[in-house]
């Protein structure tokens, strides 16, 4: 029983990197860009989902805030990841790929600080040098409940089904819609696309916002699971959600989704066959052992073949 435990704590966590892990895939696969501040913008998600909280409903834990506090953390992420598009990655796209590789984590390490030293003076809102406290919500946060002698968290149950929803809808948006569509053809050949009539740099804003809206869902997720949040969150959560894509193959969205979902569960059963503090230790030796012997991921990698 306390195997199927840690397989269900796997799965929530899981749940969690794969909708981080999602958006570095929808980026990757129209731009072949590792964005290492999608870490950060998964962090400004969650500030986002509080402050909107803050602002609106002090006070009060109803069910119906939730909403509001997603559309804040949508709205938050997106802007966030649509400036950095246009002001530090547009201009680098013609570069070697370690000039926007090296931007990323420079701008990684300026929304941090940013938080840090800024979200403080916002009249009304708490100093961010420390964990700040996140809000309870009726129905979705509590107390466990037990099926079949198994634990459930509530707020595991809002990540995982904002994973099974989030990755509904992106499929339906890429393969039924004319915008879908378009980053299909971008991510094969953005010069053909463009001569076609497609506006390539909108749809790389699309991407961009889309990755972004996941990445805020998750950091409210994240919120409502550890009841906190911090401006430090995003490094780890991102570094792993990154591995999660490259574990279920780079470019392959089924793909990020089932390498989150197993990087979880080999967390949680690490900690559950040895040392909890070891379980990053495990997670990192996953990567290494599937970039030595399957490179491609497990579900393999979006090659894209462009002339």
């Amino acid at each position: 029983m306390d195997l199927l435990q840690q397989l269900v704590n796997g799965l929530t966590l899981g749940s969690l990197y794969a909708l981080i892990a999602v958006g570095y895939t929808v980026v990757y696969g129209i731009v072949q860009l590792i964005n290492f501040a999608h870490g950060e913008v998964f962090m400004i998600g969650a500030f986002g989902g509080l402050t909107t909280y803050l602002a609106l409903f002090q006070g009060t834990t109803a069910w119906w805030t939730l909403p509001i506090m997603l559309v804040g953390a949508v709205a938050a992420s997106v802007l966030t990841a649509v400036v950095m598009e246009r002001v530090a990655y547009r201009p680098l796209r013609s570069a070697p790929r370690l000039a926007p590789l090296i931007t990323a984590i420079g701008i990684s390490v300026f929304l941090q600080e940013l938080v840090r030293l800024f979200y403080g003076k916002i009249p009304g809102l708490p100093d961010a040098k420390s964990r700040l406290p996140f809000p309870r919500i009726d129905g979705v946060t509590g107390p466990a409940f037990s099926i079949g002698g198994l634990d459930f968290q509530r707020p595991a149950l809002f990540t995982m089904g904002s994973l099974a929803v989030c990755a509904a809808f992106l499929w339906w948006f890429i393969n039924r819609t004319k915008q879908g569509r378009a980053m299909q053809a971008v991510s094969q050949d953005p010069d053909t696309a463009r001569l076609m009539g497609i506006d390539v740099d909108r749809i790389i804003v699309t991407a961009f916002a889309l990755g972004a809206a996941l990445a805020a869902i998750a950091g409210v997720a994240q919120g409502l699971q550890n009841n906190n949040i911090d401006f430090r969150m995003g490094f780890m959560a991102g570094l792993k959600a990154f591995t999660a894509a490259v574990l279920g193959g780079i470019g392959n969205v089924a793909g990020a989704v089932v390498g989150g979902l197993t990087l979880g569960v080999v967390e949680a059963l690490a900690s559950q066959l040895g040392p909890t503090a070891w379980k990053d230790v495990w997670a990192f030796g996953l990567l290494i052992l599937v970039l030595v012997f399957r490179p491609q991921g497990i579900m393999g990698a979006r090659v894209v073949d462009r002339a």
